[in-house]
């Protein structure tokens, strides 16, 4: 919670690189919604490729691990988990799968947070959803194997307020917008690994958490591209982010920039990569064509070349003449004007 007691992340200067990603991926996130409406199988094939993807890293950053034969079908709930990992496993997919489907629904609470936990161990033997009974420390491994302290999080018989005063304070901010709320939900990130509140599973429910406050502010792109594969496969400076913007922290005296470039830097690339990943479909032979039909195939009532244009990003509008003339030629629409501005509309025939 130390981010947000006094508007401390208020006061810290924001570079131009970090203003430039936030707006950034606001051109990302209107983008987003233009590809669902245009791409709905496409999308599809990536969500389930994504949600396989997330469950296997979130869970292998932490040292647990699934044959490759028995991770998609445990993601698809063909199998039954038949040992620890798997039951691991098998809680992370079905949390992960509660978000996905019913984020906008949730409110943060700490009785949210305990209750993923609970449902992550709930194929183990372990008991869940509560709070870490004893101190716990964030250890690094050094290549002698000597294990040191990175950072010592919030006692446990300080956790249950702190969480509590976090989640507060990090809703008035939220409602408030005295800032941009990427920043917000970095810093809300960055604070609950902070206090560490579990004695195990933290690292696993902060990526939960990350998703889930990214969807509830319009930021889906985890729907398609795993974050959690993005976040292993820059595992070392994921840390060293951590570890830089955890100095001071007890006291009020951190820098939160280091871990703020790599949440931004995190989030741009799944952007960059869902946009790469689609627009490759989607600009393979017919498929531009196909994208016109489809957006006619949701429009409502009468619309000019210009609404179809606007509901066809990247579509030139040879392609989208072209289009409308073949559909013409085969009776699905007729045109009922002349010139640029001429209303089309969709021929519904009947059955018999």
């Amino acid at each position: 919670m130390r981010s947000f007691e006094h508007g401390y992340l208020y006061d810290i200067p924001i570079s131009h690189d970090i203003l430039k990603a936030v707006r950034s991926l606001g051109e990302f996130r209107g983008r987003q919604v233009l590809y669902g409406e245009q791409s709905p199988d496409i999308l599809e094939t990536l969500r389930r490729v994504a949600m396989v993807q997330s469950t296997e890293s979130s869970n292998r950053i932490e040292g647990i691990t699934v044959a490759a034969n028995r991770l998609e079908a445990l993601v698809t709930k063909k199998v039954t988990p038949r040992d620890r990992s798997e039951q691991e496993v098998a809680g992370y997919r079905d949390v992960l799968a509660t978000i996905h489907a019913n984020y906008n629904k949730m409110h943060l609470t700490t009785d949210l947070i305990l209750k993923w936990h609970r449902d992550m161990y709930r194929f183990t033997r372990e008991t869940g959803g509560v709070w870490k009974a004893k101190d716990n420390a964030i250890l690094e491994t050094l290549p002698d194997g000597r294990q040191v302290v990175r950072f010592k999080p919030v006692s446990a018989m300080a956790t249950p307020k702190f969480m509590e005063r976090l989640i507060i304070l990090f809703n008035q901010a939220m409602e408030e917008r005295k800032t941009d709320p990427l920043l917000l939900i970095a810093s809300f990130i960055f604070d609950f690994e902070c206090i560490h509140p579990f004695w195990d599973g933290n690292g696993r429910i902060g990526r939960l958490l990350t998703l889930f406050l990214l969807y509830q502010d319009g930021f889906e792109v985890g729907r398609y591209i795993s974050l959690e594969r993005i976040v292993e496969e820059s595992k070392e400076t994921y840390y060293d982010a951590l570890l830089k913007s955890s100095q001071g922290w007890h006291e009020g005296g951190h820098d939160l920039r280091p871990w703020w470039d790599y949440f931004l830097g995190m989030l741009t690339a799944a952007y960059k990569e869902f946009e790469e990943r689609v627009g490759t479909i989607t600009s393979a032979r017919g498929a531009k064509r196909k994208m016109v039909y489809r957006a006619i195939e949701h429009m409502i009532g009468q619309f000019t070349i210009g609404e179809l244009k606007r509901a066809c990003p990247g579509v030139s509008y040879p392609t989208l003449q072209r289009a409308l003339s073949d559909m013409k030629r085969e009776g699905k629409v007729r045109c009922l004007g002349r010139g640029p501005d001429a209303q089309w509309e969709r021929v519904n025939r009947k059955k018999g």
